[in-house]
């Protein structure tokens, strides 16, 4: 049994034993601190793993089967599905099931919250966490950044152009209202619509997504003055900004 589990049985077994006291006599009782701290400590790992870290980022999108979550961390079905379901004994992760398909997504914007919270103090307080994103994000120089609030009234006034360059089932899922989406992938067919010259903003998944930098070069390249929101949808989202739904869309 893997220490994850036993500490999840640990905490269950105190809440099940016989005789339990729920009332003032039950006050500093050393085993039942313990099995609330342990509580507490089941929900942090839970993410400890970079694998689940990620697969808590990909639904910050939106809800996804197994197979696709799997597909997009380079994990098979079979640890994939391990990682879910330590995530959703945690209390992470909700389910729904569409015949024989079980879909996933997080279980409140509060852990999304916590991961986003995770992911601050670590950019703040690990060694060589700026090497390792560059190491993975490439060269950022003359790639252009615009806050939140700046692309909220820029949009608001039409000044700019906004594409969500996720995969279009995460845009459908949730994107920023007035966005136009154009994964990264299909970019040089969306660019066919989008007027010479224009002033384009370009966004995906968050500060750690490729795609949005990929969208600026490739923009920037053929004469597109295009620069990237400074983070993703979720802190859009969590920022309490403008956002949208297709109508029909999966449950977030």
């Amino acid at each position: 049994m893997t220490t994850e589990a036993t500490q999840f049985k640990r905490s269950n077994e105190y809440l099940t034993r016989p005789g339990l006291r729920t009332d003032h006599e039950g006050m500093g009782d050393r085993a039942a601190k313990d099995a609330l701290f342990d509580a507490f400590a089941e929900v942090a790992k839970a993410l400890a793993s970079g694998r689940r870290a990620e697969i808590a980022d990909l639904l910050a999108q939106g809800e996804r089967p197994v197979e696709e979550i799997a597909a997009e961390i380079g994990q098979s079905v079979a640890n994939t599905s391990h990682h879910l379901r330590a995530m959703a004994r945690a209390g992470l992760l909700a389910t729904r099931r569409d015949g024989t398909r079980i879909f996933y997504r997080l279980a409140s914007d509060r852990v999304d919250e916590l991961c986003a919270a995770v992911r601050d103090v670590a950019a703040s307080h690990v060694a060589g966490l700026e090497q390792l994103a560059r190491a993975y994000l490439g060269e950022r120089d003359g790639i252009e950044v615009v806050g939140r609030e700046e692309l909220a009234a820029r949009l608001e006034r039409g000044e700019v152009i906004v594409l969500d360059v996720r995969p279009s089932a995460e845009f459908e899922s949730g994107h920023v209202t007035g966005a136009r989406s154009a994964p990264v992938a299909e970019l040089r067919r969306h660019l066919r619509a989008l007027p010479p010259g224009s002033e384009v903003v370009a966004y995906c998944r968050g500060p750690y997504c490729v795609y949005a930098d990929e969208a600026v070069r490739e923009l920037n390249r053929l004469g597109f003055r295009a620069r990237r929101l400074i983070d993703g949808f979720p802190e859009w989202k969590r920022a309490g900004l403008p956002v949208a739904e297709l109508a029909g869309a999966g449950r977030r």
